[in-house]
């Protein structure tokens, strides 16, 4: 099997992963952490495995310039997940005695 075709079977799971299981838990996890909710243990162990799945495709991602722009929103998408998390952490940490 050629590298293209093997790249095309690994983008068409990833895409598939993304679209059926990633990217409805990051938008839940964007919607909870806007309404100033904390993250639970789910949540982070969830984010550090995503981030670290992101780390892992970075060569394919170089590979096919066509998923860059895709990679960095979800990469952003986390991000901002991540910041405003550990602002609500913040805020509650000062509303406590």
């Amino acid at each position: 099997m050629t590298q293209p075709d093997t790249d095309a079977g690994i983008i068409s799971v990833l895409l598939d992963r993304l679209e059926k299981q990633r990217l409805p838990l990051i938008l839940a996890l964007k919607d909870k952490v806007g309404e100033g909710t904390p993250l639970d243990d789910f949540d982070i162990d969830f984010l550090e495995q995503a981030l670290s799945d992101a780390g892992k495709v970075n060569a394919l991602v170089d590979r096919h310039p066509e998923y860059q722009d895709l990679a960095a929103r979800i990469i952003g998408l986390y991000k901002e997940i991540t910041s405003k998390a550990l602002e609500n952490e913040k805020q509650s940490g000062q509303a406590s005695p």
